[in-house]
């Protein structure tokens, strides 16, 4: 949770915001008032926002998940870069290559091209090459490892990703949005929170506010990250902690459940039993009709009898015959 408070933004500057005439509209429920022509954000709902973003990210990093933080701004360039290595998730700080996470097959690609390349150099292949192909081979790697470099270790898709600046990062917003990837972003006043989840409306040009906030996440991360190990270190004293925790709990619960468990079952029987006398009574006159059926077959024994004057004709005809 955030530890932060309402002084410590107010000296980072995080309630400045954008000119009057560069507001959008849909931030207006987070802007506090205008002065000097200049919006201020309200700091308390940056405080609220800022709170739910970190329990989403340390949830995310506790389930042992990676999160993604783009910033190419030149004021947040090394103050991401600086952070996030701290906590080993992946960034992005130089150029955000289109397709980097909706054709995800292709970086994956580029970045088995630089892992062969450092493999050439371990094995010894790199001395059989010519100076032109060492040449060649050097300035792709340098040029894949500066898009490329700090999503090395990225083997999938991320669980999230964090934007410094959505208007600037609107590409990789629009893929983290088509992929249906959680969004964690810090908004102006100037920007959109609605295409959001998690929007963090702050400052975003200040060097100063968005150390404060990547700070304060940072710490969420690695509490989340902490968990996961304690976790993985003694799973059973884990168990034992959350049984404990519903035993205190649900003691009294449980009594009531099975006091209501017993009612619910006498009626459960007494409906069953109702049921059961209907079916009784309906099967009685179904009897009836069985027992007409032999009956029913009466008439057709009568037409065999109908049919022997059929045969007396026959006989009479004969005789006729006979005394001609």
């Amino acid at each position: 949770m955030s530890k932060l408070s309402f002084k410590e933004l107010l000296d980072a500057g995080v309630h400045f915001g954008h000119l009057k005439r560069k507001w959008n509209p849909a931030m207006s429920p987070y802007i506090f008032e205008e002065k000097k022509g200049i919006h201020i954000i309200d700091l308390n709902k940056t405080l609220v926002h800022l709170e739910h973003a970190n329990a989403a990210m340390k949830q995310i990093a506790k389930s042992g998940k990676k999160i993604l933080f783009v910033a190419t701004k030149k004021q947040a360039k090394d103050i991401v870069a600086e952070r996030i290595k701290n906590v080993n998730m992946p960034f992005v700080t130089e150029r955000w290559s289109g397709g980097m996470l909706t054709n995800f097959q292709t970086t994956r690609k580029s970045i088995r091209k630089m892992t062969s390349i450092d493999k050439m150099k371990s094995d010894g292949t790199w001395d059989t090459l010519n100076k032109r192909e060492k040449l060649f081979k050097t300035r792709q790697r340098e040029k894949l490892e500066k898009t490329f470099g700090s999503i090395a270790d990225m083997t999938r898709q991320p669980a999230a990703i964090f934007i410094v600046d959505i208007l600037k990062e609107h590409i990789a917003l629009a893929e983290a949005r088509r992929l249906n990837i959680p969004t964690f972003a810090l908004v102006d006043t100037n920007s959109n929170p609605k295409l959001v989840d998690f929007p963090i409306p702050a400052n975003d040009d200040a060097s100063k506010s968005i150390t404060i906030i990547i700070d304060e996440i940072c710490k969420s991360i690695q509490e989340g990250l902490e968990e996961r190990k304690n976790l993985k270190a003694n799973p059973e004293a884990a168990e034992t902690k959350t049984t404990e925790a519903k035993v205190d709990s649900g003691a009294p619960v449980q009594e009531e459940t099975v006091e209501t468990k017993t009612t619910t079952e006498e009626t459960v029987v007494e409906k069953k039993e109702a049921p059961k006398v209907k079916a009784v009574k309906a099967k009685a006159p179904a009897k009836g009709p069985k027992t007409e059926k032999p009956a029913a077959k009466k008439p057709a024994v009568k037409k065999a009898a109908a049919k022997k004057p059929a045969a007396k004709k026959a006989t009479t005809t004969k005789a006729v015959k006979e005394e001609k």
